[in-house]
């Protein structure tokens, strides 16, 4: 990157947290179970990486590909004839990459209840162009404290994401020094 690159006049305005964020929903059917009977985790995940893919593109204003997903949580099980909700938004950007949060919800088809929280994830992605490399990303602009809250937790997990990457790095090119090759 030039130093041009870097001037003030190339920076790419922000966009607000509201601008990208989106739910998407569905029915949960017989096609979706494991073998107990609830639905596969699997099912849940695509839901999420697609929601997640979508703000993604929508914040970066073109393709994002999922780089990794961390902390997926599954805090109850989801059943056929569950409506659900996932929900997403972009918490973090950097230079090219997002930390997508989606939290997902699920309530009876049928019935008038509150919806349950019953799973959550970060993504990260990277904005890409046409050949696959990375490009720069507009910045996210917090709206809310809520908003703020998750931008600063994202820092710490992505504070904990490159310093766990470099701990693993360290470890190998020491065991390849050692003798010990992978």
């Amino acid at each position: 990157m030039t130093n041009q690159d870097r001037s003030p006049e190339a920076e790419i305005p922000g966009k607000p947290t509201s601008a990208s964020r989106t739910t998407l929903s569905h029915i949960m059917t017989g096609s979706d179970t494991n073998l107990l009977g609830t639905v596969h985790g699997g099912v849940i995940m695509k839901l999420v990486d697609d929601a997640a893919g979508a703000v993604a593109g929508r914040h970066s204003g073109g393709p994002a590909v999922t780089a990794s997903m961390d902390e997926m949580a599954f805090l109850e099980p989801v059943r056929v004839g569950d409506l659900v909700h996932v929900k997403a938004q972009v918490n973090w950007t950097g230079r090219s990459s997002m930390e997508v949060g989606v939290r997902v919800l699920a309530e009876r088809w049928n019935e008038s209840t509150p919806a349950t929280q019953v799973g959550s994830a970060y993504l990260v992605f990277a904005a890409v162009d046409e050949d696959g490399k990375p490009r720069r990303v507009p910045p996210v602009v917090p709206e809310t404290e809520k908003d703020k809250r998750r931008y600063q937790e994202a820092q710490i997990r992505r504070t904990h994401r490159l310093a766990r990457r470099r701990a693993i790095m360290e470890l190998r090119e020491k065991r390849i020094a050692e003798g010990f090759g992978d």
